[in-house]
């Protein structure tokens, strides 16, 4: 089954949105200073619903959250940015999904789906398809540890990582208001490039914190859509009414040469993505590029990193500065196509020692994807250290004092690497040695503990007080919230920060202004 919307001119379909009492959020919210609480599983899908004619769809933690909206959404009447209401059906497996995504963009619809882990894996082969078609799909996902020699609902970059290979493009957000603008740059730059785009983000980390975000509605992402791209996508759509053939098995004669032919446009591809984040920084003020640099304009030690752990190491960095340290922070957001040229323009001339940071680990591999990657892409500065390790893996925390370590090895002649942090390797003594917890979060700041028991209503109720905090004062917030997965009956523990600035410190709380404990037992047990 596919989905093919009507053709809808942009002036006629500006006119419909405008006529239709349409909101980017399924319930009212105030927004005393322009923002809403949201998680980054709602941001992500609420661009995503706004900008796709289909989707189809089916559930994995902890993706699951953005499939449902969009199908309650749907089921609501509630119109995408086209004055439209997609098309949606939950398939019997990820592998369906991934096939229905592929036909529906080769029948002309702008599509998008949303996964985790193994249920990414299963669309590896479609994402070959897409790639090679040259099809606008969006893939949105909630990275999540693949089960190797166990298994895990927690983050970790293992999933995205074995896309690298299948060509698709590949877009990385750190925090809920980078998954929204993130995402709808993914849009953008996928019906403009006439590309395909995984845009991902870490899983529970992002995925389900809540922060304080600035939504972008419909009418705005209207303006920013390229519909003569649209237009030339539905032209060359599979049609009766004027059939061509696709997808045919090819002799050595000439599979070699139409694969190269197709260079040009990839090469047009990071072009089109700069011209899309500024196009969303002119209507939101948030600059985005494919790397962002942090730090002291003359730093000499440099970390480097993607997802959630990025937004850790520049306030780290900042903090460290701030104390005199010439340190800097890199955050990868367009991780393919990968611009060593962009890399090189953001990295100050004076850095000497580069440590990189990877959430994955390939255990045949001479060096993990990231570290690989930057080592090839700055191969020309032979005065320039570059080390590489790893964090993170199956959810685990990484938290300033842990970055700080990283950048303290880097002041060694000799620093380690391919070491670890964040855990204490007995075996083959690679761990880096953390200092003593360090708090950098913001100024007057206020952090929060609940402990609780999974199905006592800590969570939930402590997930209301961060929607009344952002809603109803002009307060930032940020609520993360760890639980295990027996879920009921499980331990719980929620981190709520707030305070005048924002706050973009994704880990959990070190240094707790108020502790509240709902189960007697824990005072003795943790």
């Amino acid at each position: 089954m596919t989905w093919v919307a009507p053709r809808v001119t942009p002036s006629a379909g500006l006119a419909l949105l405008r006529s239709t009492p349409t909101r980017a959020l399924l319930h009212p919210r105030r927004t005393l200073h322009g923002a809403v609480p949201m998680d980054g599983n709602e941001a992500a899908a609420h661009v995503a619903y706004g900008l796709s004619d289909f989707h189809a769809i089916f559930p994995i933690t902890p993706a699951s959250t953005m499939g449902e909206l969009a199908d309650a959404w749907n089921s609501q009447g509630k119109k995408n940015a086209f004055g439209e209401v997609p098309g949606i059906v939950e398939m019997q497996s990820e592998g369906g999904v991934a096939s229905a995504s592929h036909a529906a963009s080769m029948a002309g619809s702008l599509v998008s789906t949303f996964t985790s882990s193994q249920g990414l894996l299963l669309m590896v082969p479609n994402l070959f398809r897409v790639s090679g078609g040259l099809l606008p799909a969006v893939f949105h996902v909630a990275s999540r540890k693949v089960f190797g020699e166990g298994g895990g609902i927690y983050c970790d970059h293992s999933d995205v990582m074995i896309c690298r290979a299948t060509g698709i493009c590949m877009m990385a957000s750190s925090s809920p208001q980078e998954a929204m603008d993130l995402a709808l740059v993914s849009h953008l730059a996928a019906i403009k490039g006439s590309v395909p785009f995984l845009h991902f983000f870490d899983g529970f980390r992002t995925s389900h914190e809540i922060n304080t975000v600035v939504p972008v509605s419909y009418e705005d992402m209207y303006k920013l859509v390229d519909h003569e791209a649209i237009q030339r996508h539905r032209d060359i759509s599979l049609n009766p009414e004027h059939p061509y053939v696709r997808g045919v098995c090819r002799r050595p004669g000439h599979s070699f040469q139409i694969i190269e032919a197709s260079h040009p446009h990839w090469m047009n591809v990071i072009p089109t993505v700069e011209k899309c984040m500024d196009d969303v920084a002119q209507l939101t003020g948030r600059q985005y590029k494919p790397f962002t640099y942090v730090g002291h304009p003359e730093a000499e030690r440099v970390i480097l990193l993607m997802g959630s752990g990025a937004l850790t190491a520049a306030e780290t960095v900042a903090h460290m500065a701030r104390e005199g340290e010439k340190v800097g922070a890199i955050n990868v957001h367009l991780f393919r196509p990968f611009s060593a040229e962009h890399l090189e323009r953001v990295l100050p001339p004076t850095v000497r020692k580069i440590a990189v940071l990877d959430r994955v680990r390939e255990v045949t591999a001479p060096g993990d994807p990231l570290f690989v990657d930057v080592c090839t892409a700055l191969r020309g500065r032979k005065d320039t250290t570059i080390i590489g390790g790893r964090y993170g893996i199956g959810g685990k925390e990484f938290n300033p004092a842990m970055a700080m370590a990283v950048l303290d090895n880097l002041k060694l002649e000799q620093p380690k690497t391919g070491f670890v942090v964040g855990i204490n390797d007995d075996l083959t003594y690679r761990s880096l040695s953390v200092p003593a917890k360090v708090d950098t979060c913001p100024e007057g700041t206020q952090q929060c503990m609940f402990w609780g028991i999974g199905g006592d209503g800590t969570i939930g109720a402590n997930k209301e007080a961060m929607k009344i905090i952002i809603e109803h004062t002009p307060l930032h917030g940020q609520g993360s919230f760890e639980f295990s997965s027996h879920k009921s009956g499980g331990l719980t523990v929620s981190h709520i920060r707030f305070g005048k600035e924002p706050i973009q410190s994704p880990y959990n709380i070190v240094a707790a202004d108020y502790v509240a404990v709902h189960t007697a037992p824990y005072f003795k047990k943790y």
